[in-house]
């Protein structure tokens, strides 16, 4: 069977086009909110509403962050990643937290290597993608953190690469709390994710301000 048959088969979400060099991907497919895995264009399905705010949610959580505490940046979907590494995939994550201290080229179109946090918001069609091909191709791209949230499961799952460049799980503490080395003074409160009412730009910003003493 040929390569690309195989990656038909095998990869998940609706494939538009095959066949593709990577150059025809960056002009004609990557703006769309398309992904492209050895020559085959997947197109992302459109979010639920509940999806769009719990991503709208931390966008506001991390962007107001990185305002009071300027270590990084927050970078939006459609936007490239490419992780050396696994050179015949390109994946556009919902976000990727990228840090000053990121050896690696963030480019105008694209991420040239892994970001410090990629985070993937899970939707009914791309859930086996993103607890699977994606999980895989991270750790082995070498990103460092990767964040798994299941709104459809209330679930989250966080993973650090290990000295080995192993994903090990970590969970929230018993208030519901997580924590990242990569985001000094930052708690995530998990079971917020699952409210039906998210906070509000002015809750978020209070409720930062006083977590990091700003």
């Amino acid at each position: 069977m040929a390569i690309q048959e195989q990656v038909e088969q095998e990869v998940y979400g609706e494939i538009i086009a095959t066949g593709v060099t990577l150059d025809e991907y960056i002009a004609r497919y990557a703006a769309d909110h398309c992904e492209w895995v050895e020559g085959v264009v997947i197109k992302v399905a459109p979010a639920s509403l509940e999806h769009n705010d719990l991503i709208k949610y931390l966008i506001l959580l991390l962007d107001t962050y990185f305002d009071l505490r300027p270590i990084g940046r927050l970078v939006l979907q459609p936007f490239v990643l490419h992780l050396p590494s696994v050179p015949e995939r390109r994946r556009e994550p919902d976000l990727l937290v990228v840090l000053n201290t990121n050896p690696h080229e963030l480019k105008r179109t694209y991420m040239d290597g892994p970001a410090d946090i990629v985070i993937e918001v899970v939707s009914e069609e791309s859930a086996k993608r993103d607890h699977g091909e994606k999980f895989i191709e991270y750790e082995q791209g070498g990103v460092p953190e990767y964040w798994i949230i299941d709104p459809l499961r209330n679930e989250s799952r966080f993973y650090r690469l290990d000295e080995n460049g192993i994903y090990r799980r970590f969970t929230e503490d018993a208030e519901g709390n997580y924590q990242t080395p990569a985001l000094p003074g930052l708690k995530v409160h998990v079971p917020t994710w699952w409210q039906d009412d998210l906070p509000r730009p002015s809750e978020i910003i209070t409720s930062l301000r006083e977590m990091l003493g700003a």
